[in-house]
């Protein structure tokens, strides 16, 4: 602050720049919404079969892993790449196909000699495959638990062969009850004894 700035009453520092704001994080409502426009392409017919069957293995792998997102862990890079494949990877991907004319798109190679089409195709198995990954993850932590689980099982109640058929092992049978004290059985052969 300056001496003038002083005497006037005005303050020397400036404002504070207005900050840009940033998008929200997609919310479940995004990214179904996202899903949804998806799927209508899908089913329009504008898209080839080839395409249809992969671009639905990968909608549908996302909405299984939606659910099971907090087990990926919030903020993490699964988590983010399921969002980010659902919001923006599969629909550019088809969106970049489609805005092409379909003559072009499917016979001019234009990468390493492959078309459009087939450079969809290609980006959707990686798609695929990465979902899958991902959906594999997420179930892991569930999986591992129940394995856990059965380990501590064993060791509380004992291991049985028969138990890891799926058999139930057979409940203990009680003695029967009787008031007579026990007799010992008698060799047949044993002639000095009456």
């Amino acid at each position: 602050m300056g001496f003038w700035d002083w005497l006037s009453g005005r303050d020397a520092t400036p404002p504070a720049p207005a900050v840009p704001e940033v998008d929200p994080a997609p919310t479940e409502v995004d990214i179904l919404a996202s899903l949804d426009g998806v799927e209508q392409l899908i089913a329009s017919g504008t898209l080839p079969a080839v395409v249809r069957s992969r671009a639905s293995r990968v909608t549908k792998l996302v909405r299984q892993t939606l659910p099971r997102l907090d087990s990926l862990g919030l903020g993490s890079y699964d988590s983010y790449s399921v969002v980010a494949t659902a919001t923006d990877y599969l629909p550019e991907a088809i969106g970049a196909y489609l805005r092409l004319p379909r003559d072009w798109a499917d016979s001019r190679p234009v990468e390493n000699g492959k078309t459009p089409l087939l450079l969809l195709i290609d980006q959707l198995d990686l798609l695929g495959a990465t979902m899958e990954k991902i959906y594999d993850a997420a179930n892991s932590t569930d999986a591992a638990a129940l394995i856990t689980h059965g380990r501590f099982l064993r060791e509380r109640f004992g291991h049985s062969p028969s138990t890891e058929l799926g058999v139930p092992p057979p409940a203990p049978s009680a003695p029967p009850a009787s008031s007579a004290p026990p007799t010992q059985s008698r060799d047949p052969f044993d002639l000095e004894r009456p």
